[in-house]
């Protein structure tokens, strides 16, 4: 089912993860036990992170995340049809611009489809650190709005060779990131909406927010959104604040706001206790959203459930 479709059809509020696969080489098995743990939570549909470039957001053991330049993680293409066969949830697969080719793009894509995933995210990408060259002859599309563009074409029939008039149409339901606090690269909000515009324009169907710790940004973001004429659904993006690095990666490597009041309260505790305090916090988050008739939250956990099944066990959904 298309998530646009769960959406629609949701008779209460449910919450939706993003996970990102294992290092390369690394063991499916441990992956499994994380998503054993989140469908306990029912979530619709799980959102697979891909890495194009050599450059990796990680989160270490003790709850910062670091930017390493390495080798990426494969696999997100495998990953989602792996837990949609073995679970029977929708999983919405990454697709990245900068790191591919336009082929190689609809190559995956093409698999997607044959596979039967329904959903898929487009997104820039991350390169910083790392360019990877094109190939002679090829292009790529640098910018979402460009293969948001090319899903949606081929979502009509429409494929990179010009032979291919008699090619079957995909079914895609196509996901696009939004900034409540703005993209870094845009100069201002004004200027960031029109590139969603851009994204819509191009077939986008709905968008899930890049992580906010204050919902004010998020309820002025989707204001500003129907003010502009955007009415695709736009689903808070949430994550679980876990160690006092997060106080400086992630607005360091997100480009985003820690409120004063969550600085000081996980500034207050004790290291053992700094997860209790991001639980507390994202259940507030939680319930406020909900509260205002949001249909849906997504949680970025990446590859710990522990601080999702503790906010569950405080959430009345």
């Amino acid at each position: 089912m298309k998530v646009t479709e769960h959406l629609e059809k949701a008779k209460n509020p449910f919450i939706s993860f993003e996970i990102i696969p294992p290092l390369r080489g690394g063991s499916i098995t441990e992956l499994f036990e994380l998503v054993d743990e989140l469908v306990k939570h029912h979530p619709p549909f799980i959102d697979v992170t891909s890495h194009s470039a050599e450059v990796q957001y990680e989160e270490t053991p003790d709850g910062g995340i670091k930017k390493k330049v390495k080798r990426k993680r494969p696999g997100t293409i495998g990953l989602s049809v792996a837990i949609k066969n073995k679970y029977n949830i929708d999983t919405v697969p990454h697709i990245l611009c900068r790191g591919f080719t336009k082929e190689e793009t609809e190559d995956a894509l093409i698999e997607l489809n044959y596979l039967g995933i329904e959903n898929v995210l487009a997104v820039q990408g991350d390169d910083k650190g790392y360019k990877k060259p094109t190939p002679a002859g090829k292009t790529t599309n640098e910018y979402a709005n460009e293969l948001v563009e090319q899903i949606n074409n081929m979502n009509n029939g429409h494929y990179l060779e010009s032979d291919l008039l008699d090619a079957t149409p995909t079914n895609f339901c196509i996901g696009v990131a939004g900034y409540p606090e703005k993209h870094y690269e845009s100069p201002n909000m004004k200027a960031d909406l029109e590139v969603l515009k851009a994204k819509i324009k191009n077939g986008a169907h709905y968008s899930v927010t890049q992580m906010f710790y204050k919902n004010e940004y998020y309820f002025n973001f989707v204001e500003q959104c129907r003010k502009a004429g955007i009415k695709i659904p736009i689903i808070p993006g949430l994550k679980i604040l876990t160690s006092k690095k997060h106080l400086t990666s992630l607005p360091r490597d997100f480009f985003i706001d820690i409120p004063e009041d969550l600085y000081n309260e996980v500034m207050e505790a004790k290291d053992k206790h700094i997860m209790e305090v991001g639980v507390e916090w994202a259940s507030r988050q939680v319930e406020e959203l909900l509260n205002k008739n949001v249909p849906s939250v997504h949680f970025y956990i990446l590859q710990n459930a522990k601080p999702v099944n503790m906010l569950f066990k405080k959430l009345k959904i």
